[in-house]
């Protein structure tokens, strides 16, 4: 592990997510080190999916803090993979990671695009519309999305939902990958998963 993967370091301070009249959680507070997993634990509604919204920048809180080695953390730091894929549905499995990837800011050409897809089992489905993938190829594409991005941290709502056996074992070595590179991994499920190390857990 690089010096500067070594440095990394997620920090949620006092944090306080608010629905309406209702507050979901208030006071949270965690760290996340280089190469640590931390799997968020919660009844359903107790603000597990709104807390990876917060840190990807896609909800504000309602108090508190969220910091990327003391400084806020930027979109370019992280990718959300969240509880649904966002496809377009007319589009070839090709066409919707080429852009997903040009909406991350990441360039890629085709051998490129291909080695991604390849690398979920999904290259001879490349041209296959989105509208016929199941929820578990969909799966599978946001971690080819994930995978290529190669941002510091990832934060995944419910990542095994509708993935088969091969597709969980997939997703765990794509974590230990990650993880064993220095990356940061914040996620929720339902499901135990394999990783190197403990995996820490936070509950709502």
């Amino acid at each position: 592990m690089s010096p500067a993967a070594a440095g990394a370091r997620l920090e949620v301070t006092a944090l306080r997510c608010e629905r309406g009249a209702a507050v979901l959680f208030d006071g949270i507070a965690f760290a996340v080190e280089a190469g640590e997993a931390l799997m968020v634990l919660g009844p359903n509604g107790s603000g597990k999916t709104s807390l990876l919204r917060i840190l990807a920048g896609l909800a504000r809180p309602a108090a508190g803090r969220v910091t990327w080695q003391g400084e806020a953390l930027r979109r370019t730091q992280l990718l959300y993979l969240g509880h649904t894929v966002p496809l377009k549905d007319e589009l070839s499995v090709l066409e919707n990671l080429e852009l997903a990837l040009a909406f991350d800011g990441v360039a890629s050409d085709r051998a490129e695009l291909f080695l991604a897809l390849g690398q979920v089992g999904l290259l001879e489905r490349r041209d296959l519309p989105a509208r016929h993938l199941s929820m578990g190829q969909r799966r599978r594409l946001g971690l080819a999305r994930v995978r290529r991005a190669a941002r510091r941290l990832w934060l995944l709502d419910e990542p095994t939902t509708g993935l088969d056996h091969a597709g969980i074992a997939l997703l765990e070595a794509s974590l230990a990958e990650h993880l064993e590179g220095g990356g940061l991994a914040v996620l929720t499920s339902h499901q135990a998963l394999r990783l190197p190390g403990p995996v820490r857990s936070f509950s709502l």
